[in-house]
């Protein structure tokens, strides 16, 4: 009966939660899949759009560090559906509106709600899920960005040819805002909320101490936190240097075709899909094998394993593209028979394997860092402890931004990447000598005889 009960909640909770965050996600993007019609109407030029996406930009931010925070002190259920039912709102506003003023504001106000949607989901799936599980179901739930960010430009675009934009925009908003009620209905925040015995009443059984809650000062002063959020700092930076800037350092420097580094990109994001879910069913299966213990943790086998994979995919790149193909070099001659097969060059299809080799392996550390995050802090404050790493990683996110081609205006683009290279491998390294730390936020409680 339990079993039953556990299996056909957790089912109801994840496609709720699933299909609600595809909403949040395609929600966020509306404007930009509708962008050109809305240029049409509408005399917009480019500090206008830069304007509008850099407010719901800065508000994310904001909004998902102060979402952590409050999943800890408030009903994770309501959290995420309150955000769903703003963000679907702003966008039926948005679709009334015509000046830039109005826009940015509305669009600042959407940024708001969309960083109410990740940190709950976080909470709800260490409720409801085993450590054994909790990696590979979060990885599945982060496919539903990738899902509603691959779909949605096609979306758009077929239903541009019936529609208006505001059309769209209205009927996407009021779809989003309704299903929040579904969410209400459905997540539940934990299994004692429907009559089940809690995931984490096991795991406390038996240990002296185990009912007194993680102080915050206790959880703070813990150094295993700050490792984290400058690991994910250096790892989401790097990620976001070569998503953002990869492109245009392959046609500048690299002399590729503006095909060629659309390619590059597609193919990033590829493998990156696969890097996630991988290192979620991957590191689930160590944490079943060994367990989770106070020091070191099973799942940074293989994010160390990735973050080397992220340095050797970076110096490659950098190295081995150039305007000129060697024709000697070990990995023309490797791909000289699938070159034959599928008619692409060696040089395109060695740039599309270096892509989704990034790809993967930095998607992978991105997934892991939250769980890791969120499963090695005190319970009452997981959300708090995810929403601190997060902060962290936007704080790479700026860093690669305009410190970065600033180094890029000042020298090339050459020596922009060298220094990310340079810095996600020393990064590694020290990952590596700290891998058996203590990595139990909080207080260790002792085992009772």
């Amino acid at each position: 009966m339990g079993t039953t009960g556990y299996g056909y909640y957790r089912t109801v909770i994840f496609f709720s939660m699933f299909i609600g965050y595809s909403l949040y996600f395609f929600n966020r993007k509306t404007f930009s899949f509708v962008m050109p019609s809305v240029m049409e109407e509408i005399k917009l030029d480019k500090d206008d759009l830069g304007l509008i996406t850099s407010s719901q930009t800065m508000a994310y931010a904001i909004s998902k560090f102060i979402s952590g925070v409050l999943s800890d002190q408030i009903s994770a259920r309501w959290l995420f559906s309150i955000g769903l039912f703003v963000v679907g709102g702003i966008n039926v506003a948005f679709s009334w509106s015509s000046t830039v003023a109005m826009f940015s504001i509305l669009w600042f106000i959407n940024g708001l709600g969309q960083g109410l949607g990740w940190p709950p989901c976080g909470k709800v799936l260490r409720k409801w899920f085993e450590p054994s599980q909790f990696g590979t179901w979060w990885a599945v739930l982060s496919c539903s960005m990738n899902l509603a960010g691959s779909l949605g430009p096609l979306l758009a675009t077929v239903l541009l040819q019936h529609y208006d934009w505001r059309t769209i925009l209205s009927m996407s908003g009021i779809l989003c805002a309704s299903f929040s009620f579904v969410c209400v209905l459905f997540v539940k925040n934990e299994p004692k909320d429907v009559g089940l015995p809690s995931i984490e009443a096991g795991a406390k059984k038996g240990t002296k101490g185990a009912n007194r809650e993680s102080t915050l000062r206790e959880f703070l002063l813990s150094p295993y936190l700050w490792v984290l959020s400058l690991g994910y700092l250096v790892v989401f930076g790097v990620k976001t240097a070569c998503t953002d800037w990869g492109q245009l350092y392959l046609l500048q420097e690299k002399g590729q075709t503006i095909l060629m580094g659309s390619s590059y990109m597609s193919a990033l994001e590829v493998g990156g899909l696969m890097g996630s879910l991988a290192a979620g069913f991957l590191t689930d299966r160590a944490v079943a094998r060994k367990g989770l213990g106070s020091h070191g943790n099973p799942r940074h086998g293989l994010l160390l394993l990735m973050m080397g994979g992220m340095c050797v995919s970076m110096y490659l790149f950098r190295v081995t593209v150039t305007t000129e193909v060697a024709t000697e070099a070990v990995w023309v001659k490797a791909l000289h028979p699938v070159s034959v097969v599928i008619g692409l060059s060696e040089k395109e299809i060695w740039i599309l394997c270096l892509g989704a080799m990034f790809g993967f392996s930095s998607y992978g550390p991105i997934a892991l860092f939250g769980v890791i995050a969120n499963e090695s802090a005190p319970s009452n404050y997981c959300g708090t402890s995810h929403a601190i790493v997060a902060l962290m990683a936007n704080v790479g996110a700026f860093m690669a931004g305009l410190p970065f081609s600033t180094v890029a205006k000042h020298y090339s683009w050459d020596m922009a990447f060298w220094i990310a290279e340079v810095t996600c491998a020393v990064w590694t390294v020290c990952f590596f000598l700290l891998r058996n730390m203590r990595t139990k936020m909080g207080p260790i409680y002792e085992k009772m005889d």
